[in-house]
């Protein structure tokens, strides 16, 4: 097995070679188990998730880039070849001090405590000040060395509750590092280590075998230190507000408001973003998806351009007529977001300006319409052929390609534009997110 991002990502000559190779798209789930087995937290050999028991695979993400290279030698556990490094989201849960690899785990935990006895505490969700008080109590045994402070998160969003949930991945984790630094304040002579670990729901997979990759002497799972009372008070918090309206208002004015707090009268948007395969649309589109998340109590959907043409739009090839056909589409769906008080990003290349001015006229009785280029040129681009797409249509294997063999008309009615080769993505989400902010009341402008 190789290491999760110690591997060389290869070159393009190592997709060349692998044309022929089939491919399969690894759903948000198989990519969490991809990830967590490159790290090397997986001590057994389960099935990858979503993956067929072939000989020889290529597995990509939803926007078809090559990530790992797999060969199957008989019975024994398959080998898997870097081929691209995952692509990251932003946050704290994607924060390399925090999101590392099992051996790399270890080896820290080992040089602070040698043999000592490691406790894993679990924290499944956002921890309650009872929660903090008993990290605290099991921690100060006398046998522990040391404490994983672990939290596990994955790409999909699960139940609340579960391992992995989501909301605790979008706005809890920024508190990662200070749970760990009150918990160590508390027990000075104990080695504390936060940690993220990537987490596939749907896998069979038991998080207190996979910490053992980790250093882990034994686990605990938080939640399950809550008393009877904190879990009931825990349980009954989303009627404690209702409660308390129902006994200050009279029925009337009780419905009323709580309609209100239900149904908010909030104006929906549209984030979309053009510009060239490999441009950055899909990395800041992300980071604007998660820092809105965070910020914003609407509901807010990520349109991707890769994902969308594996499912919505499967039937169509890339074509002037299928690409206009997509881009409606997507403008649809975002539109109907929109209508409903969301945020929608979509992240399309949308290569004509025809298409564009559809999507605005579609989105805009709904909601404020952000047009986003992200300019960066096209050499840059094409050095950077994360999916070896260029590649592929210099030498002819790609026709109609936006940039070689089809045009890009650059936009001249731009809200925002994006050099994503001089301007970080957190800059690039700032940028846009003023934008949005111009036209939404509510949407939070950013800290300069």
């Amino acid at each position: 097995m190789t290491e999760f991002d110690g591997a060389d990502p290869g070159d393009r000559a190592d997709l060349a070679v692998l044309e022929g190779v089939p491919r399969v798209v690894l759903d948000d789930d198989g990519l969490d188990f991809l990830e967590l087995a490159l790290g090397g937290g997986l001590r057994a050999s389960p099935p990858l998730v979503g993956v067929p028991d072939s000989a020889e695979l290529v597995l990509t993400d939803a926007e078809n880039t090559p990530l790992v290279h797999l060969v199957r030698d008989g019975p024994s556990r398959p080998t898997l070849r870097a081929l691209r490094p995952f692509a990251r989201g932003s946050g704290p849960q994607w924060d390399p001090a925090l999101r590392r690899p099992a051996p790399t785990v270890g080896a820290d935990l080992r040089r602070r405590v040698g043999d000592g006895r490691v406790l894993a505490l679990v924290v499944e969700e956002p921890p309650a000040a009872a929660d903090l008080r008993a990290m605290a109590e099991v921690s100060g045994s006398s046998d522990v060395a040391g404490v994983l402070c672990v939290i596990p998160v994955g790409r999909r969003r699960h139940a609340p509750g579960h391992v992995g949930w989501a909301g605790l991945t979008r706005a809890g984790l920024a508190g990662t590092r200070s749970l760990a630094g009150s918990l160590a304040a508390t027990r000075p002579g104990v080695a504390v280590v936060p940690v993220v670990i990537p987490w596939p729901g749907g896998a069979p997979l038991r998080i207190d075998d996979v910490l053992t990759a980790f250093g882990a002497s034994a686990t605990i799972h938080v939640r399950h230190l809550r008393s009877p009372e904190q879990v009931e008070r825990l349980a009954t918090l989303p009627q404690a507000y209702e409660r308390e309206v129902r006994a200050l208002y009279p029925p009337a004015s009780a419905a009323e408001v709580l309609r209100a707090a239900g149904n908010p009268e909030r104006r929906g948007a549209v984030v979309f973003f053009t510009g060239l395969s490999g441009s950055g649309k899909s990395t800041i589109a992300r980071a604007l998806a998660a820092d809105l998340e965070d910020r914003d109590a609407r509901h807010v959907t990520l349109l991707d351009g890769d994902e969308v043409r594996q499912l919505l739009s499967a039937d169509l090839g890339f074509d002037a007529a299928s690409r206009e056909a997509n881009i409606e589409r997507i403008a649809y769906v975002a539109s109907l977001v929109a209508a409903n008080g969301g945020i929608a990003i979509a992240a399309p290349i949308a290569p004509f300006a025809s298409g564009r001015l559809r999507a605005r006229d579609l989105a805009s009785p709904h909601g404020t319409f952000v047009l986003v280029h992200v300019s960066t040129p096209l050499e840059v681009c094409e050095a950077r052929d994360r999916k070896g797409l260029y590649a592929r249509a210099r030498a002819g294997l790609v026709t109609d390609f936006t940039g070689i063999s089809s045009p890009f008309e650059v936009p001249d009615d731009a809200d925002v534009v994006i050099d994503a080769t001089s301007v970080a993505v957190a800059d690039a989400v700032d940028a846009v997110r003023d934008a949005l902010g111009r036209g939404i009341a509510g949407v939070e402008a950013p800290t300069r």
